[in-house]
């Protein structure tokens, strides 16, 4: 699911919310209750993380000499 962030139009508080891609947007302040959210773009990162990804373009990494013996 992606991390979408949203500002308030009145208070100015920011606020990420884990949504589904075909949920509807917020539209209410969690913090003031009355101002009216304005969804916003930023960067996310984005790591591989598990066994079976490497740095160095999917090659596995070589065993050292003193490993092998």
């Amino acid at each position: 699911m992606p991390l979408n962030q949203y500002e308030c139009q009145s208070c100015g508080h920011q606020h990420e919310a884990l949504q589904k891609f075909d949920a509807a947007p917020l539209v209410t302040c969690p913090k003031c209750e009355i101002g009216v959210l304005k969804k916003q773009l930023f960067a996310s990162g984005f790591v591989l993380k598990g066994g079976g990804w490497y740095k160095d373009n999917y090659i596995k990494p070589k065993a050292s000499t003193s490993e092998t013996k």
